[in-house]
């Protein structure tokens, strides 16, 4: 089949919760998608996955949709894979996964960011990678694998984020894109390199971390043990790919400077596209995907408290076959702006910015006899946008502006989350026609490494359309704004308690 006849794109998605698969043509319409859930292994602060879960998902994912909807699998022309951040998967020299993956919500490792912050200096670090110490990021889990899992660390060859290690799977070829670099302290933000001196420094060798690539790059092909697994055609390129929060930002078309995509899902935050580097230790930098482009973003840990509050609670009387989160939406609406007087605080796994708190929890603040369950929906709902917001003030207090939004990921499904969000931010926000967009960010990546888009502005011209225009309501923002107010003032007047409660042993 020659190359103009194969007209479709695969974009991978390597989630937190499940791997996304989704199959686009060239003008970015939907043909086919599929889903696969994996395990999260919950333990105290370290959360694991296995990466071999991440690939039978994948693969059964890939094969559910060329079945389902009867796709020629060799009419696709490219493969991009995002991935979930942060995750430090150590892998021996026959590409084996020599433990789980610790992923981002991981925060085992205060202990070895101590030790960063004394021995190597936090400003040094700081001044090289343009982010924080935290137990967040890929370089003090892999210094916990080396304290407390040495014979661990003796045989790893190298170590995989979750989208290299899809990639090493599908291709055989072990890649680390730029864009995930920004978990790795070694990792020169400027130079888009890794730091020889600053992994001497660290105790990791130079050669436990892939070579770089740019993420439309295209890192190797489908193998035919791949492709016998995956139901795919052996030869098709695959690209370096990248992060979710990076991909679902191409795919929401956000690539100019000033541009700011918002994402609501298991991981909430914001990407506000910039020309140059700029750092906030309140806040997280990284490579865009796109080329000369990095973001400035805000990560929140609170985006699965409604999943979380789903699993908790029966579904609503006689709606109990209807959607989960459609049903919510629905119940959230007929509550008033202020969930009155509920506010909840979504630090269900801690908080990463702006607060990098392992000890903060979840709170719902005000309750009372007269609260319903829609309340609690309304509230966590209303909590994720202070979240969101809060990473705004702190970017904006820097001089950066943001105009508007353009929201992805499940929660912009939600016209009453949107509109939440609008109001608490007092910004206006866009909604695309595809809102899972970090699949379609990955399928672009594949087109113009497969040299079917000329650059990242034409593949975005031909690819994103907005469908919704969301204005913020300024009576409900000064209402908002004086609830925000109390928001913070819980967490400052908490924080020693929060501190304590981590100290005991229970």
């Amino acid at each position: 089949m020659s190359q103009a006849s194969k007209s479709l794109l695969l974009g991978v998605d390597v989630g937190t919760s499940s791997c996304k698969v989704a199959l686009f043509d060239l003008e970015g319409t939907l043909i086919a998608r599929s889903s696969e859930p994996y395990t999260t292994h919950y333990a105290g602060l370290c959360v694991e996955q296995d990466p071999e879960d991440w690939w039978k998902a994948t693969k059964k994912a890939i094969k559910n949709l060329i079945e389902k909807h009867h796709i020629d699998p060799g009419k696709v022309a490219a493969i991009g894979v995002d991935g979930q951040s942060w995750a430090a998967l150590p892998i021996d020299r026959k590409g084996r996964a020599l433990r789980r993956a610790m992923i981002w919500l991981d925060r085992r490792s205060e202990k070895e960011c101590r030790w960063l912050r004394e021995e190597v200096g936090e400003k040094v670090i700081f001044e090289k990678s343009m982010n924080r110490v935290d137990p967040a990021f890929v370089i003090p889990k892999i210094l916990w694998i080396k304290e407390n899992e040495p014979e661990v660390f003796a045989r790893t060859e190298k170590f995989l984020t979750s989208n290299a290690y899809i990639n090493y799977k599908l291709t055989g070829e072990l890649t680390q894109d730029i864009s995930q670099g920004y978990g790795f302290y070694s990792f020169d933000m400027r130079k888009g390199k890794w730091d020889k001196n600053l992994c001497e420094r660290m105790g990791i060798p130079l050669k436990m971390l892939p070579d770089i690539y740019p993420c439309s790059k295209v890192i190797g092909e489908v193998t035919s043990r791949a492709a016998e697994e995956t139901g795919l055609v052996k030869g098709v390129p695959v690209v370096a790919g990248g992060l979710d929060a990076a991909a679902a930002t191409l795919g929401a078309g956000v690539i100019e400077p000033g541009q700011v995509q918002e994402q609501g899902g298991q991981a909430g935050g914001m990407s506000i596209c910039m020309d140059r580097p700029f750092g906030d230790p309140k806040l997280i930098l990284g490579y865009h995907v796109v080329p000369e482009r990095w973001l400035l973003q805000g990560g929140t840990v609170g985006g699965g408290s409604l999943r979380w509050l789903k699993g908790i609670l029966s579904p609503s009387k006689g709606k109990e076959k209807l959607d989960p989160f459609e049903v919510m939406s629905l119940e959230a609406e007929k509550i008033k702006p202020g969930s009155d007087g509920l506010i909840f605080l979504p630090y269900m796994a801690g908080e990463r910015s702006p607060l990098w708190d392992s000890n903060a929890k979840g709170i719902f603040f005000g309750l009372s006899y007269d609260k319903t369950r829609a309340h609690l929906i309304r509230a966590i709902m209303e909590g994720c946008a202070f979240a969101l917001y809060h990473n705004l003030q702190v970017a904006e207090s820097q001089g950066i502006k943001v105009k508007t939004m353009t929201s992805v990921g499940g929660a912009a499904r939600s016209k009453v989350w949107t509109q939440i969000k609008a109001d608490v931010t007092n910004k206006p926000i866009l909604i695309p026609h595809y809102t899972d967009s970090a699949p379609l960010g990955a399928a672009i990546l594949a087109g113009i490494g497969a040299g079917i888009y000329s650059d990242f502005k034409e593949a975005v011209e031909n690819v994103v359309k907005i469908e919704e225009h969301i204005e913020p309501r300024s009576k409900f923002h000064s209402l908002y704004c004086e609830l925000f107010e109390i928001y913070q003032n819980i967490y400052l007047k908490l924080k020693e308690d929060f501190e304590h409660l981590a100290r005991i042993k229970l």
